[in-house]
């Protein structure tokens, strides 16, 4: 039993076969999904997404690098689904200086105010982080993130940025690049951190992990995440499968 924590089933890349995606990924052992909407189109789609599939859910929120198109009614249109029974997280949220669409004070501004929404609902953050580690630490703490805790979604950070969101109540995601010969870090944060604190994902369609790499992601490829993992702890894929989903059922109040 697998749980992909962060899936984008909603985008455009899977107009042609999404039914067959699904199965593949059902068939690969995977019972979960959340199914992460950041912009008006997106959330739409994962909550027609969360309705009509039992075992998929949905992440509600703005994405960093269009904050500076969103308006007070789509902040007020996330508080009202966020009473949605099948809505367990609000995000992607966060902060992303690799682009340059959104001015940083706006992301920042449209972060904080998201986050005060998520402690309004009491649901969990899903966090989203592009070169503003330091920035996206001090705004958690400043805003008391660790009130509703949440993901670090596909964390790329040291250990010890890890160890510090650990501390505000965080899990720590890990994707496709744990998987990627030449990526260090992933593999040195799936080394240091409990594994009753890590979370799987896929973040599909992107960042396929190997073999797959530079192809369409998909959720069934979650297995080769929870795989590199227990062969980087020591412990049977089993084992990995059965803690990790565990912990996303606990975070997102599954049961």
């Amino acid at each position: 039993m697998l749980f992909d924590t962060h899936v984008h089933l909603n985008a455009e890349q899977y107009n042609e076969d999404l039914e067959e995606v699904i199965e593949r990924a059902k068939r690969e052992g995977v019972s979960y999904m959340v199914v992460v909407g950041f912009d008006r189109p997106t959330i739409q789609k994962a909550m027609v997404l969360a309705e009509e599939y039992e075992f998929i859910y949905a992440c509600v929120g703005w994405h960093p690098v269009d904050a500076i198109d969103m308006t007070d009614e789509d902040l007020k249109w996330i508080e009202e689904l966020a009473s949605h029974p099948k809505v367990v997280a609000i995000g992607e949220m966060g902060l992303d200086y690799h682009w340059d669409k959104s001015p940083k004070d706006i992301q920042q501004d449209v972060f904080r105010k998201q986050i005060r929404l998520a402690k309004k609902v009491k649901l969990p953050i899903v966090i989203h982080n592009r070169e503003a580690t330091a920035d996206i630490v001090q705004i958690l703490q400043e805003e008391g993130a660790a009130e509703v805790g949440g993901i670090m979604h596909c964390f790329s950070g040291s250990p010890e940025v890890a160890k510090e969101c650990l501390k505000m109540n965080f899990y720590i995601s890990l994707g496709g690049p744990v998987t990627f010969k030449n990526a260090k870090k992933p593999k040195e944060v799936a080394a240091a951190i409990p594994l009753e604190k890590l979370l799987i994902e896929t973040d599909c369609p992107y960042l396929a992990p190997h073999p797959y790499r530079g192809k369409r992601n998909e959720p069934g490829y979650v297995k080769l995440v929870a795989e590199q993992i227990a062969e980087i702890k020591g412990v049977s894929f089993e084992e990995v499968a059965r803690v990790t989903t565990g912990n996303a059922k606990k975070l997102f109040d599954i049961y």
